[in-house]
């Protein structure tokens, strides 16, 4: 089994997931950096209402859905939709997937998948941005 060292600056969320999904699903573990620096395409305010109206959702109702203001639990929580996770080998691979806000201290100097792709065209958020924001 291997560790994969993933930074996730300018990285487009949903894709960062499937890859994510697709490498634990292979057995490997995988370690996200700077989850808060991830990218989500779409709108500002368009993300902004949908995550709103999730969270009011989940306010009225006591029993859901809970929408996490934590950028690292956005990350995994994509990654998981992408997996069988209520089964046996996607809970198994669901516990091979950590999610950090920032760089810890032990991955520092180490090689790790980035991407600086620039995406034109696209009107995009960060996590950071969509935690910050009031509801």
């Amino acid at each position: 089994m291997n560790t994969i060292i993933i930074n996730a600056d300018k990285m487009v969320l949903g894709r960062l997931g499937s890859f994510i999904a697709k490498e634990v699903l292979l057995g490997n573990h995988v370690d996200v950096i700077n989850c808060e620096k991830a990218i989500i395409t779409g709108t500002l305010n368009n993300i902004m209402f949908k995550y709103a109206n999730k969270r009011e959702l989940g306010a009225s109702n006591q029993q859901g859905p809970y929408v996490t203001m934590n950028p690292s639990a956005i990350v995994k929580r994509t990654a998981r939709g992408m997996l069988s996770h209520r089964e046996g080998r996607g809970r198994a691979a669901l516990k091979r997937i950590r999610c950090y806000s920032g760089i810890p201290k032990e991955f520092e100097g180490k090689p790790m998948i980035k991407t600086d792709k620039i995406i034109k065209g696209v009107s995009l958020a960060r996590v950071a941005e969509l935690m910050k924001s009031t509801w």
